[in-house]
């Protein structure tokens, strides 16, 4: 068991914040990797944090065990949480809130090989054609990466 189900043991459905370490990984062509579970929304590549892990190690960890890339070099991007990040399975009642890591990731190796015992896709988008079945959170995320936003005084991302 993991870290997770070990405090769902202990606490039931009640709420419980996650750290989430995900991965932007662009491509040559500029193209960001999305990947999902069968039947899911398409998101971005991560993994929940487990005890003794950091998030760089998550994410390494993650990225090659369901999608089979190496991560050479990670940058932070930005870190988020909230009331947009709360969610519920249906299925189970279980209640989170996430706490997302966000990474940005140019320098990789490897070809694209999902796991295919967990039922996962993965492929490379291109900006202006992101699926439709993408989470509005990270599709947002995504757009605000690619596309910096200009402040009133001339500067980008709090640069000159």
């Amino acid at each position: 068991m993991g870290y997770c189900e070990d405090l769902r043991e202990m606490i039931g459905n009640s709420p419980l914040i996650i750290i989430r370490p995900s991965v932007v990984i662009v491509n040559n062509y500029g193209e960001v990797l999305l990947s999902r579970y069968s039947g899911a929304t398409w998101g971005v590549p991560g993994g929940i944090l487990q005890l003794n892990e950091s998030v760089e190690e998550c994410i390494t960890r993650n990225v090659l065990e369901e999608i089979g890339i190496r991560i050479k070099s990670i940058k932070l991007f930005g870190v988020y949480s909230g009331k947009a990040l709360i969610n519920r399975v249906e299925e189970s009642g279980d209640e989170y809130q996430t706490v997302v890591i966000g990474y940005l990731c140019t320098e990789y190796e490897g070809e694209i090989k999902p796991d295919s015992n967990q039922e996962i896709e993965a492929k490379f988008y291109k900006l202006n054609q992101l699926p439709e079945e993408i989470d509005p959170f990270i599709k947002n995320k995504i757009v605000d990466l690619a596309f910096p936003k200009v402040n009133s005084n001339g500067t980008c991302c709090g640069k000159k």
